[in-house]
């Protein structure tokens, strides 16, 4: 079988080139082979394919009819191996993932770890950014799968709740508020935010201003031109306070703390969110992987949320 359609190949190219020379260099094989294996097609079917010249061959009549009857066979035997090779190619993929909180620790930090022991051929894209860029970035299919905070339904995309973390304060182990295991609101009133422009600054601003307005105070929020390591870097130093995910009490900053505020609404969700017409394999596998773990742990074990 394998010998008949390494024929058909060879005799496909060459008579597009015109040459059994060209053929041999276009099938990265010697003319020889060339040569040889389309003469013992020759020889089986008992009819001339070639005419044979100095400068070069074309199909006699009886090589056209055949090429014409084959071709079709040929192409779906192609089509064929191309999709085999491609399922083939998923254990060596790519899996393009966009996250908005530290991989330092948490659940999101197991179920990569899970992924990787199991597909360890399977590249990991990470992309950091906020919830509107990620969302984008899926619908556009330049992310296969983001996990983004919240629980509700996305237009157009799929989506599924995961896992969920207590909100924690950042602040300085010389703040006075150090001294305390949890935090709420109230003690908070009068504090100095700063929270990062790029992702997921933004979102952790609007949190903040919500959260502190439900509490009828209205909070000074800087935002600082920093990533969110270098933000955390500044609020050890005194720089203000901030807030970040339960996933960041696994991060070692010199001089940081974390606090968890204890209010029921400060138990943040997080979901993922793909495209159901995806189709790349080493994204699918990806998302079963996701699917399975969600499925045992219904929805995976929270980080670090306590009982009030």
């Amino acid at each position: 079988m394998r010998q008949a359609v390494r024929q058909l190949q060879y005799l496909k190219v060459a008579a597009q080139v015109g040459s059994f020379r060209r053929a041999a260099e276009m099938c990265h094989v010697d003319q020889s082979n060339v040569s040889r294996a389309l003469k013992q097609l020759e020889d089986y079917l008992g009819v001339s394919l070639f005419d044979r010249t100095r400068g070069g061959v074309r199909l006699t009549p009886a090589g056209q009819n055949f090429l014409a009857e084959a071709a079709p066979a040929l192409e779906q035997l192609e089509s064929a191996w191309r999709a085999a090779r491609a399922t083939r190619r998923a254990a060596a993929g790519l899996v393009r993932i966009g996250i908005l909180t530290s991989l330092a620790g948490g659940v999101l930090r197991q179920l990569i770890q899970a992924f990787v022991e199991r597909h360890p051929q399977i590249s990991i894209d990470l992309r950091d950014g906020g919830r509107r860029d990620h969302l984008a970035a899926i619908r556009a299919q330049r992310l296969d799968i983001a996990f983004i905070t919240g629980s509700g339904s996305v237009a157009g995309c799929e989506t599924q709740e995961l896992w969920r973390e207590r909100v924690h304060v950042a602040l300085s182990e010389a703040h006075p508020l150090a001294a305390r295991d949890k935090l709420d609101w109230p003690d908070l009133k009068g504090e100095r935010f700063i929270a990062s422009r790029a992702a997921p600054g933004p979102e952790v601003h609007d949190y903040i201003v919500r959260r502190s307005c439900d509490y009828s105070t209205y909070p000074e929020v800087e935002d600082k031109a920093t990533l969110q390591d270098t933000l955390m870097n500044l609020v050890s130093l005194g720089q203000g306070i901030t807030l970040v995910s339960a996933a960041w009490t696994a991060v070692r900053v010199p001089g940081l703390v974390l606090r968890p505020l204890t209010a029921q609404a400060d138990i943040v969700p997080f979901s993922a969110v793909w495209l159901s017409v995806n189709d790349n394999p080493a994204f699918l596998r990806f998302l079963q992987t996701t699917r399975e773990l969600a499925t045992k742990h219904a929805p995976f074990r929270s980080y670090e949320v306590e009982d009030d």
